[in-house]
């Protein structure tokens, strides 16, 4: 069985797509087509179904998977054994939800560079079920969320720590506002929120309308940081994580706004594909987030 048509099965998989593969592998697209069918070949079942320009992974496909990666693992811990250099390279792709990649991943990002500088970081955003359906076609390597707790049987949860869901408006305005403010009061306010997606908005939405509430927001934007930066210049109320708005809040430059809502709590995961392959440079960015 040979390790070109391996990898390159796992890189179809990934980008769903021939051409796409082809060209990221530095290969023509009827190399890859070519190896693609002589791996089917060699385990007589059909790994792909060809979907107008997509390809979809069949039943046995998506088995095969974990075979696969197995396979390139072995073959790598091989080549690590055989390398006197201790130089960590190759590439490490990261999903995030936006208030992960604005808040967490910058800092994580700086210290993983300082550990593994020759490791080409790719990241990519999206909800929560986007990019698990990214890391179900291999696209991504680790996952970065926050939402409710992540259960199932084909994802390894490598992280988790509870988040606090907070209302913030500028500092100077809470003068307005007593200790607890009742929501029905609050949300008369003008409310900047994320785009929907968001799963603490969700749970938000939830709790408010079991009081026959709702939030009509002047502006929903998926930018936290733009979020915050308006916040700052005075223009509403939000409802953001916490440690998005940490050091605004330190700095007393923002201001947490209590209610008489119940608390939202939601939980910041890292967490990959049970089938996935732990390459060393997963491993330190765990371990970093651990820390």
């Amino acid at each position: 069985m040979e390790l070109r048509n391996i990898n390159t099965f796992l890189k179809v998989a990934g980008t769903q797509n021939f051409s796409k593969a082809a060209e990221q592998l530095g290969y023509s697209q009827s190399a890859v087509t070519v190896q693609i069918q002589q791996l089917e070949n060699e385990l007589q079942t059909q790994l792909f179904e060809r979907i107008g320009k997509r390809v979809y992974l069949t039943e046995k496909g998506q088995e095969f998977v974990s075979y696969a990666n197995d396979i390139m693992r072995v073959t790598d811990n091989a080549r690590d054994f055989a390398k006197q250099s201790d130089i960590l390279e190759g590439t490490l792709r990261i999903g995030g939800v936006e208030s992960i990649c604005t808040a967490l991943l910058p800092d994580l990002l700086l210290k993983f560079y300082q550990i593994c500088p020759n490791v080409q970081v790719t990241i990519k955003s999206g909800t929560t079920n986007e990019l698990m359906e990214m890391a179900k076609s291999n696209e991504l390597d680790l996952i970065y969320t926050l939402d409710k707790k992540i259960l199932g049987r084909e994802w390894t949860r490598a992280t988790i720590m509870e988040e606090e869901i907070v209302f913030v408006t500028l500092a100077d305005r809470t003068e307005n506002f007593s200790d607890k403010v009742p929501v029905q009061k609050l949300i008369e306010k003008p409310f900047i929120l994320t785009e929907m997606g968001a799963a603490y908005q969700y749970e938000l939405e939830r709790l408010l309308s079991e009081k026959d509430l709702e939030i009509n927001p002047i502006l929903e934007i998926g930018n936290t940081e733009t979020i915050i930066n308006l916040l700052k210049r005075g223009m509403g109320v939000s409802f953001l994580p916490k440690f998005t708005v940490q050091r605004e809040l330190e700095k007393n430059v923002l201001s947490q706004v209590r209610t008489n809502l119940p608390g939202v709590k939601m939980y910041s995961q890292l967490f990959y594909h049970k089938n996935k392959w732990v390459t060393k440079q997963m491993r330190n960015f765990i371990e970093l987030v651990k820390e």
